[in-house]
């Protein structure tokens, strides 16, 4: 029997101009739906497990195509809530060479945005699961998002499952102060955090989200910041990517991840860009589906970097790719021939 893994979060329309051309050039846009959580309940139903996604969405034809667009790979709907007057939406300019990528959000008073805590039985959405995957975005959403999340973190531990979350900072919706504020309120005793509360460093400001990547790999640093954590709020791995940028169209990735002992970094991939949205949650998918399998951390982190290396070359927000894709790419069979 497949193993249950829950994700919870905002499922958008995706809104994106064709062919890296700029919002005033552009005359139509290319739509797809996605969202963190959901990006995450796609890949890991492509790799085989059990996938429910939770959320809320509009009880009209828009929200009955975006649910459509979950099934059609797998993704379990039973436990979405409908209702809310609108489906948020994200407008995407793909950045090319020197120009970044862009991200205008069209999202207030979104279903989800607006969802009641009742609008979900956690306890029985968590019954059998294994995993429960969330992040920073749903208590962005405002006071409402804040009580969810914690209600399903509360049940989520009431039945022994295990949690991730991906604190996803996003300046556009709330500021650093209120972020790390509500957010260590979420962390106690998950057993996975995706990236760091930057104010146990000794830094201030906007860079206090900084990449790692931007300074010279230090094991002493982040056994220092990832130790705080771990110590902090009792987590079992704590883990980034370390993303380099040598222009819109080409970046490199590694990843670290550390146990309380061991600071490990995996492999380490370049790349060209089709589209790099959704490869955090490519990652984050990937290191669910070897830790929720039983695979070792190092053999998980290694197949989480190459699944979101992989998702760098799809466009849309989700990574359609399979297991065996993956290990292709992490045994080093890359090759642009077409295999026939």
């Amino acid at each position: 029997m497949s193993k249950k893994v829950v994700t919870m979060g905002e499922l958008m329309l995706r809104l994106s101009t064709p062919e890296h051309k700029r919002f005033v050039q552009s005359e139509s846009f290319d739509a797809v739906y996605g969202g963190a959580e959901a990006n995450v309940a796609i890949s890991l139903s492509n790799f085989g497990l059990d996938t429910y996604f939770v959320s809320k969405l509009p009880k009209n034809p828009i929200g009955e195509s975006a649910l459509n667009s979950l099934r059609k790979f797998g993704v379990k709907t039973d436990y979405i809530s409908r209702g809310g007057d609108r489906l948020g939406i994200y407008f995407f300019e793909n950045g090319t060479s020197i120009r970044p990528s862009k991200v205008v959000y069209d999202r207030a008073n979104s279903s989800m945005a607006t969802a009641d805590p009742e609008d979900f039985d956690f306890d029985k959405i968590f019954k059998d699961a294994t995993w429960f995957h969330f992040s920073g975005i749903t208590p962005a959403l405002g006071e409402k998002g804040r009580i969810i999340a914690q209600k399903a973190v509360e049940a989520a531990k009431r039945n022994g499952v295990k949690i991730s979350l991906d604190l996803n900072y996003r300046k556009q919706l709330w500021d650093i102060e209120e972020f790390e504020k509500v957010m260590p309120g979420l962390l106690q005793d998950v057993d996975v955090c995706f990236g760091w509360l930057s104010s146990l460093e000794d830094t201030r400001g906007e860079n206090r989200i900084a990449d790692f990547a931007s300074k010279e790999f230090s094991v002493k640093r982040f056994k220092d910041v990832f130790g705080k954590m771990i110590h902090k709020f009792n987590i079992k791995y704590v883990v980034t990517t370390m993303r380099e940028n040598f222009s819109a169209s080409h970046n490199a990735l590694s990843a670290v991840i550390y146990n309380g002992k061991e600071i490990y970094k995996s492999n380490r991939y370049d790349f060209f860009i089709e589209d790099r949205v959704g490869g955090g949650d490519a990652f984050a998918a990937g290191l669910i589906y070897g830790l929720a399998n039983g695979k070792d951390y190092k053999k998980s982190l290694e197949f989480a970097v190459a699944s979101s290396a992989l998702k760098h070359t799809i466009s849309g927000d989700s990574n359609f790719v399979t297991v065996d894709e993956v290990m292709d790419v992490m045994n080093g069979n890359i090759s642009g021939s077409v295999r026939r």
